[in-house]
């Protein structure tokens, strides 16, 4: 049986040069890069050349190279044809998100893959933080008690830049909301489950282009736990701080950094020994609370290496497919309520 996965890049400028591949396919214990494609062939070259790959000029002679898997990393509005493209051929596909520009495009990506007997996944890479987990870990021990809400933010400053496909409508779906906002619901959604209704604001605060530099959204989740999204494209780097915190009834989990494309910032839990008693001074303890300091993973190693173990060994692969549907089932929500100002229920599937 073979042990490593050889795999393709499609889209081999933007996140796969900068992350993806440095990071993931080149030192993951079970993956190779093989061949690299993007429609911009001097940078398809500089990307072959610095990573020891095959610069290949076009989809078909991808899926014609002795590959195991694809990772697609392309615009959202090419991802469909890809990927249907690659499960046709019968390789296995990780394809960033979103995974398709809409719902129905997402489940026919999921139909083909199963049609095809290939594995589909989508690069939701800050599940595998190694500081998420210890989150998760505390939350499923019932540390937090009964969760209460919880608030993701993720911005950047991302200004107009001509050709840039996130601010195009038709090219990215949607702007920080789909880009930024759609690693925020996922990760709430594994902390506390599934989303039952939202309703969200978008708007154009700083810069002009077509698709939103601001959105807020609030969820409600079927536990009756509550939530907020608050992403931007329009406040500075340095000046977004990536919070997450996590609130229950015996306790919660603050951090800064943790969202994003980083591997380890800040966590700290502040956990209840027991249920106290009301106090009407409601006073706060000087409590420095419990570090959170998990041997730190890259995201991307994890991802690749995960994908790849599913399948050399055939497995289901944990970051699937229906995780990239379910996230695109709760942006479009999210959207619809930003366009008709109400509360809109979210479908379980």
């Amino acid at each position: 049986m073979p042990n490593t996965v050889r795999w393709a890049v499609v889209g081999s400028g933007g996140i796969a040069r900068r992350r993806t591949i440095p990071e993931g396919i080149i030192p993951a214990d079970n993956a190779e890069l093989v061949c690299v494609y993007d429609v911009d062939r001097k940078v398809n070259v500089e990307v072959a050349r610095e990573f020891g790959a095959e610069p290949l000029g076009s989809l078909d002679e991808v899926l014609k190279a002795d590959i195991d898997a694809v990772y697609v990393a392309t615009p959202a509005y090419v991802h469909h044809e890809q990927v249907l493209a690659c499960a046709d051929a019968g390789k296995h596909v990780l394809c960033e998100k979103p995974l398709g520009m809409t719902v129905e495009q997402a489940r026919e990506m999921l139909q083909a893959a199963q049609n095809a007997g290939v594995l589909l996944g989508t690069a939701l890479m800050m599940r595998f933080h190694s500081q998420h987990q210890e989150a998760l870990r505390l939350i499923r021990e019932g540390r937090l008690g009964t969760l209460v809400y919880a608030r993701t933010q993720l911005s950047c400053w991302y200004p107009p830049i001509t050709g840039a496909w996130r601010q195009e409508s038709d090219k990215g779906g949607g702007g920080a909301l789909m880009d930024m906002g759609g690693h925020c619901i996922d990760l709430l959604e594994m902390f506390l489950g599934r989303v039952s209704r939202v309703s969200c604001f978008i708007n154009n605060t700083v810069h002009d282009y077509q698709t939103e530099d601001s959105a807020t959204a609030m969820l409600f989740f079927e536990n009756g736990a509550m939530a907020t999204v608050d992403t931007f494209f329009c406040i500075p780097d340095a000046s977004s701080k990536n919070v997450l915190e996590l609130y229950g009834s015996r306790g919660s989990i603050i951090a800064k950094g943790t969202i994003g494309q980083g591997t380890a910032e800040r966590m700290t839990a502040y956990l209840e020994q027991d249920n106290s008693d009301y106090d009407a001074q409601q006073a706060r303890r000087s409590d420095n609370g419990l570090v959170l300091e998990p041997e730190p993973v890259n995201t991307y190693r994890a991802e690749i290496e995960q994908f790849s173990r599913a399948i050399l060994e055939r497995k289901t692969f944990a970051d699937s497919a229906q995780l990239g549907l379910r996230n695109q089932i709760v942006l479009a929500a999210c959207y619809e309520s930003a366009r008709t100002a109400t509360v809109i229920p979210v479908p379980a599937a």
